[in-house]
């Protein structure tokens, strides 16, 4: 039986990764006057500095998930941890570094929240948790995890979600999900790239157009985790210790879906219609890949084409976030339109790219 969540104190609430793109949403959500959970404090724990709108309630400390000593230090007196940093990697990246950041670090705040009597957790998963490289379609929970993983950012999002799932108890709640490719105001990953690209002067795509995945706008993604943390706090045994996929709209296919982004933000796409093959670029993944393996003991060089994003833009996985409705009431707060028109507001021509340079690749959120 379930409590009313109007009945509990106002909350001190840690978000890992605060500064970054999904963590600055969950801070914002969580203070408004309309969240259904009620905050005193809200404590921001991120290498960067948190730039989002200010607050009285917000408390900023900086610090790395990978220092248990920090990490222990930011967990004292808070009553729900959201656990949104981490390293997101398309296989650029050092695979110890991901890992310690991604499975070490989720290890240390696990360990923080038990030393400091934390009894919510709330963690930031990944659809990367069960992508197999191959076509995925109209998939939910029952989903099994890959017996190989493609890369460490997926087996380090997997092994992170299997630990906290395991963790679930009388006395820490946890909660995983795992957002869609998630888009919006101030996204680092996928819209930046393409506006370089079409700035360029030369705007290609890969595959056929055919394949489609699943997204989800960053404020809806926010959305979620309050209403994780509302069913953790009235103790809803349905959602405690469970994974949950979240989405807010149909399939898209990756380019098409952006470059409606980019054209209503006045961007000029030239080529129109360039598809480059799939094979062709995979190949050529491949020989960057190789290119940045063989001059690594001299320079550590991150090459902008990788298999993985190859392959993630041209494999079709879509889900449903039907089990996330029953089990805690999800639902998109915010409409398809409100989101394209806020993402596409924030990358207008003006000055988008300023906007977003400090923060890509490597978001602690």
């Amino acid at each position: 039986m379930t409590t009313n969540s109007n009945a509990h104190s106002p909350l001190s609430i840690l978000v890992t990764g605060g500064s970054g793109f999904l963590g600055k949403a969950i801070v914002e959500e969580f203070l408004l006057a309309s969240c259904p959970v009620s905050v005193s404090l809200l404590r921001v724990y991120d290498l960067k500095p948190y730039l989002g709108k200010g607050d009285d309630r917000i408390e900023f400390i900086q610090g790395d998930i990978c220092d248990p000593a920090g990490i222990n230090k930011a967990c004292e007196g808070m009553d729900v941890v959201i656990h949104a940093a981490a390293i997101v990697d398309w296989g650029t990246k050092k695979p110890k570094e991901v890992y310690e950041a991604n499975y070490t670090g989720t290890q240390h705040v696990i360990n923080a929240c038990k030393q400091n009597g934390v009894p919510i957790l709330v963690y930031t998963s990944s659809l990367d948790t069960v992508i197999t490289g191959k076509p995925l379609l109209n998939v939910d929970e029952s989903q099994p995890y890959p017996e190989q993983h493609l890369n460490m950012y997926c087996e380090s999002k997997c092994l992170a979600e299997k630990l906290v799932l395991s963790e679930n108890s009388e006395t820490l709640r946890t909660i995983a999900l795992r957002p869609s490719d998630i888009f919006g105001e101030g996204d680092p990953y996928h819209v930046p790239p393409l506006i370089d690209m079409a700035n360029s002067g030369f705007y290609v795509r890969i595959g056929d157009g055919s394949a489609h995945n699943q997204h989800v706008y960053v404020r809806n993604m926010a959305w979620a985790h309050v209403l994780a943390t509302k069913a953790l706090l009235e103790k809803n045994e349905k959602a405690t210790g469970k994974a949950y996929f979240l989405t807010d709209g149909p399939g898209a296919n990756f380019f098409t879906f952006f470059d409606d982004i980019l054209i209503q933000a006045g961007y000029n796409i030239w080529p129109v219609n360039l598809w480059l093959p799939t094979g062709l670029l995979y190949f050529l993944g491949i020989m960057a890949e190789s290119f940045a393996l063989m001059i690594r003991p001299f320079k550590y060089y991150v090459p902008k084409l990788s298999r993985f994003a190859v392959m993630y833009t041209t494999t079709s996985f879509t889900f449903t976030s039907a089990k996330a409705e029953k089990d805690f009431g999800f639902y998109p707060k915010y409409s398809e339109e409100e989101a394209m028109e806020n993402t596409v507001d924030f990358f207008r021509c003006r000055d988008a790219i300023n906007r977003v340079s400090t923060s890509k690749k490597i978001d602690k959120s």
